[in-house]
């Protein structure tokens, strides 16, 4: 009988959720429209400022791994606790918990990953380099290629170790998420 993911280890999960990467896929796009207007029929709009497709997934022509991460960004005086509810409720996991930022997915089972998977950040309006990054290297695709043989060079390595694949990427990530600040300025202020 399979066990409850509550139930596993970090290195379970890890097993169970191996990094993989794929092929840019056309319905990446698709699948990120389909459930971001499921959560803008759920959330009120009082709640939401922005909802963005961030991640890989939203990058033109780069592989990554089948899994659509939306940022959904709610205004100051608004409450994560309001948020997280309506979150849960429309069938996502809480992953991890701060004052400032919620993260839960969808689409892990028992018996790995289901067909669609998501990756939902929520947090406050303007804690968002995530689309600076994503703008970036849509508008240099030579550097986007760049990010990819990176990602690919450390995907054998730590296929399950998430954490540190995550960290080897951090360095490239910061350098031109910086540029893109300096570049697009207060474009998602």
């Amino acid at each position: 009988m399979n066990r409850p993911l509550s139930d596993m280890t970090l290195e379970e999960l890890w097993q169970l959720f191996p990094i993989f990467l794929t092929q840019h896929q056309d319905q990446w796009g698709t699948w990120y429209e389909e459930e971001a207007e499921i959560l803008q029929q759920a959330l009120p709009g009082e709640l939401i400022t922005r909802i963005s497709h961030i991640g890989s997934t939203a990058m033109k022509d780069i592989w990554a791994k089948p899994i659509i991460d939306i940022l959904v960004e709610i205004p100051l005086e608004s409450t994560l606790s309001e948020v997280k509810e309506i979150i849960l409720d429309s069938g996502y996991l809480c992953m991890s918990e701060s004052k400032k930022r919620i993260s839960f997915n969808k689409g892990y089972t028992q018996n790995g990953f289901a067909e669609r998977v998501y990756h939902l950040h929520a947090r406050y309006v303007g804690d968002n380099d995530e689309l600076y990054f994503r703008d970036y290297l849509n508008e240099h695709p030579s550097l986007a290629k760049r990010y990819e043989k990176l990602k690919l060079s450390l995907w054998e390595k730590y296929e399950h170790d998430r954490d540190a694949y995550t960290e080897s990427k951090t360095a490239f990530i910061s350098e031109y998420t910086q540029k893109a600040k300096q570049k697009y300025g207060s474009r998602y202020v």
